[in-house]
């Protein structure tokens, strides 16, 4: 087995549900502010999805990492309201940049709920837009609509990209096993061909030359 065979084999080896819970509390903490620039749940959900190998499993993690996601949105949406415009100049907001923090009012003047579900996808932002929405005055309901649906957007396609690289690096591996083969084959008789070339070339040199040597003598 390769590196990678071995990589995932030891993901998939782990017990489900502790696979899931541990790959939920990731999300949860990159989606909550102030854990979101500590924790690397995109990069750890890609990693745990690559695990998947049926339907029933990629649904199961696919909705317990959207609750997660949804629920760090909550905590970020009530903290934003709670704390309003000041959150800007907090440390946690310079920290993550407030660049990022900009960007994310930006794109809620402009999109309204629909910010919300883009900023799913953008780094950083995703972490800053709840309690951006929070602090913008968006209602609840309006962004709770648009939290759930993100959510669900964004873990069904980091899950399937994890599931169909999993099974695509399976795949390339056993090809490139087999192409191993075939490639060492050819190597050696290549190797072969040059060497046996080489070792007959000399001989023919050797016969040719005295010849001459005679013919000239005798003239």
């Amino acid at each position: 087995m390769t590196f990678i065979s071995d990589m995932l084999a030891l993901i998939a080896g782990l017990p489900r549900p502790l696979l899931v819970l541990a790959t939920g509390a990731l999300v949860l903490g990159e989606c909550t502010i102030g854990l979101g620039f500590l924790v690397p749940g995109e990069a750890g959900l890609l990693i745990a999805s690559a695990a998947v190998t049926d339907l029933r499993f990629f649904l199961v993690l696919a909705a317990t990492v959207a609750v997660c996601a949804a629920v760090g949105d909550n905590i970020g949406f009530l903290l934003g309201r709670r704390y309003r415009l000041k959150m800007r100049e907090t440390k946690l907001v310079r920290k993550l940049g407030q660049h990022h923090w900009d960007r994310a009012g930006s794109l809620l003047r402009r999109w309204g709920i629909g910010a919300v579900l883009l900023g799913r996808f953008l780094p950083v932002v995703r972490t800053l837009m709840p309690a951006a929405a929070g602090a913008s005055g968006m209602s609840y309901p309006r962004f709770v609509l648009s939290s759930l649906v993100g959510a669900a957007a964004w873990s069904a396609t980091h899950v399937g990209i994890g599931w169909a690289a999993g099974a695509s690096a399976k795949y390339v591996e056993s090809m490139l096993g087999r192409a191993s083969w075939v490639l060492a084959i050819a190597i050696v008789l290549v190797g072969v061909g040059v060497w046996a070339y080489k070792r007959r070339r000399p001989q023919g040199q050797v016969v040719t030359e005295p010849q001459s040597e005679a013919i000239d003598t005798a003239a």
